[in-house]
């Protein structure tokens, strides 16, 4: 199964509970949602360091957190952290034998930026 990631920014946490609920509703494979409250929050969180280790994952498959450091060129405690980050997150996951992977086939970034 392809899994597909979609993250949002909404500071209505209650309207993104209800609308999870309502594609529960559906049957079948909805996908997967990921909400930040704010724009900050989101770019707090996903640093560009860290979409790169998400992209070299998705590009590179599994790896573990020394192998992913030099796929990208990074100091190994560095990636670490931000490993660990991702892995909060749910953007990344451990396989069977602790190696990092990235599950999703598709990530998808739903953002809008209205006059307040």
């Amino acid at each position: 199964m392809n899994r597909t990631l979609t993250i949002t920014i909404n500071p209505d946490w209650e309207a993104n509970l209800k609308e999870a609920a309502r594609r529960s509703m559906q049957g079948g494979y909805q996908g997967e949602y990921l909400n930040f409250a704010s724009p900050s929050l989101f770019f707090g969180k996903l640093t560009e360091k860290r979409w790169e280790l998400v992209q070299a994952l998705q590009n590179e498959g599994v790896a573990g957190v020394r192998e992913l450091a030099r796929r990208v060129g990074r100091d190994v405690r560095r990636v670490h952290d931000d490993v660990t980050a991702l892995l909060d997150l749910g953007l990344i996951e451990k396989d069977s034998k602790g190696k990092l992977i990235c599950p999703y086939d598709d990530i998808h970034v739903d953002m809008h930026l209205k006059v307040a």
